[in-house]
């Protein structure tokens, strides 16, 4: 059965028997209330090139790989959407449009091949080949541009969390000032050191002993938050390792830091242009998933056009004429659209089953050729041809 989450393509063979075809099955899936009118429409099934029946074979299985590789980058390109936008429905829906449509719209409003841009008189392989090149540029751009974004918007959070973190993370350059460090000296330095909120009393009476020269009375508390005190001490240069090492051992945080105006006013230009950076490369992303998802998604729906066309020619010969039905079961009911379906098409039972692995041999004229067509079409198979295209959105 054709996936519930999913609109369908549907193609059968135009004969007499498909005679305003349309209009009447879409006419039956509404009385049984299968789906709404606006959910079933025509779908044009070009008339490509049909090539030989060892290039159709050979088609039938390599589409469905590229099927699901297009699927795979079209819905990347959802999901960053879908992360840049912050997962909102409404901003979302106006991001994944096919040429200023929605998706529905584009499928059910008569959908029709882009002859402009895929002719038909070239062969399927050319157009097949064509297609993946264009996917695989889409999805190359995709991920150079996603990579770029991620990188600014990594630097940045490392630097907001410098600037928002407790104390023992954060940048000091906006807690202390200048007044809390001692003059330079050759010989003494000012420390910071984050210690644990339960563990101020056990700092106080520890610090002047954990190296021999730690100048006596030094500590003082420059700032607090809920998990830290922050606080400074003087000690000779030449007892700093020992000093850091105690540090560690006891569970206090030596925080490096060199008090240096201008290198705070470097972090701060810095901090601002990796904000600027990161707005630059998410609008510039954002611009991009828009515009590639309508180009991929249309490549997509190509592509399971010349699924649709090349199982519907080795189901049903020549000549490779077919009219197509596009249906959006409705969510509640797809076995009922399918159950209309089935038996609105049953009259061509024999065309699709039993019948077709008859004349198999006589199409290529070579054994093991007709072997692999007979075992392709010994599959399971309702009696018209569907693919899906699955709602990603």
């Amino acid at each position: 059965m054709p996936s519930e989450q999913a609109t369908w393509l549907i193609s059968v063979p135009d004969d007499s028997d498909a005679i305003g075809l349309p209009q009447s099955l879409v006419s039956k899936l509404v009385q049984a209330r299968a789906v709404s009118r606006e959910n079933a429409a025509s779908l044009e099934v070009p008339g490509l090139k049909t090539g030989t029946l060892d290039l159709l074979i050979t088609l039938s299985e390599e589409l469905p790989k590229h099927d699901h590789s297009f699927t795979q980058i079209t819905a990347k390109i959802v999901e960053t959407l879908r992360n840049l936008l912050s997962n909102d429905p409404t901003r979302l829906s106006q991001h994944t449009r096919v040429d200023e449509r929605t998706v529905d719209e584009y499928l059910l409003g008569g959908w029709k091949w882009n002859t402009g841009k895929y002719p038909i008189n070239r062969g399927l392989r050319e157009l097949v080949d064509g297609l993946v090149k264009e996917m695989h540029s889409i999805d190359i751009v995709m991920k150079a541009k996603l990579n770029a974004y991620n990188l600014a918007k990594g630097s940045l959070v490392q630097m907001q969390r410098k600037k928002t973190g407790n104390l023992a993370v954060r940048s000091l350059a906006e807690v202390v000032s200048k007044e809390d460090f001692i003059p330079e000296s050759d010989y003494m330095e000012s420390l910071m050191v984050a210690v644990p909120k339960n563990s101020v009393k056990d700092w106080e009476s520890k610090y002047e002993r954990l190296a021999s020269m730690v100048v006596p009375r030094s500590s003082k508390k420059v700032a607090e938050d809920d998990d830290y005190a922050l606080f400074s001490v003087v000690v000779f240069k030449k007892v700093h390792d020992e000093f850091a090492q105690k540090l560690r051992e006891n569970k206090f945080i030596l925080r490096d830091f060199t008090y240096s105006p201008t290198a705070i006013q470097k972090a701060n230009e810095d901090f601002s242009v990796a904000e600027t950076t990161e707005r630059e490369l998410w609008t510039e992303l954002l611009r991009i998933s828009r515009t590639n998802f309508s180009e991929a998604f249309q490549v997509l729906v190509h592509l399971k056009v010349i699924r649709l066309f090349v199982e519907s020619v080795l189901r049903y010969g020549l000549p490779a004429q077919f009219v197509g039905i596009v249906v959006k079961p409705d969510a509640k009911s797809p076995k009922k659209a399918l159950q209309v379906l089935t038996e609105h098409f049953k009259y061509l039972a024999n065309r699709s089953n039993s019948s077709k692995t008859k004349t198999a041999p006589s199409a290529g004229g070579s054994e093991e050729l007709a072997a692999e067509y007979q075992s392709l079409m010994e599959q399971e198979f309702l009696d018209f041809v569907v693919f899906e295209v699955p709602w990603i959105v």
